[in-house]
């Protein structure tokens, strides 16, 4: 069985490099064979709507739009905080492909089996 790898993401647009750096994280879990799903929550919900992430980049250099396409093509999953996301307005119909709306109990269920990255 794999090893499972969450990574909580609770900033968005608002902080760049942070939000980037979470999204490479993920992608690198992923690429060293973990089962790994990317979970956004407070702010990090507008990294999920459609159009909102192009552009980002880290200090690095790292671009969250490479990234994300990366956890597309391999159907990492990216998990939307519904609560977080409905204060914000956005609608599942909102979501880029390959994200969709969780809850707080998914969340707990995911990382009592597996490291946890926040961010």
């Amino acid at each position: 069985m794999k090893e499972k790898v969450v990574v909580a993401l609770s900033c968005g647009t608002d902080n760049p490099n942070r939000s980037t750096r979470a999204i490479h994280l993920a992608t690198i879990a992923h690429k060293e064979g973990k089962d790994t799903t990317l979970f956004l929550l407070d702010e990090g919900v507008y990294i999920a709507k459609e159009g909102l992430a192009d552009h980002l980049r880290a200090a690095t250099g790292d671009v969250a739009d490479d990234l994300i396409a990366y956890l597309q093509a391999h159907e990492v999953p990216i998990l939307v905080c519904t609560p977080c996301a409905k204060a914000r307005r956005i609608e599942e119909t909102d979501l880029i492909e390959g994200a969709r709306m969780a809850t707080a109990a998914e969340l707990i269920h995911m990382s009592c089996d597996a490291a946890v990255i926040s961010l």
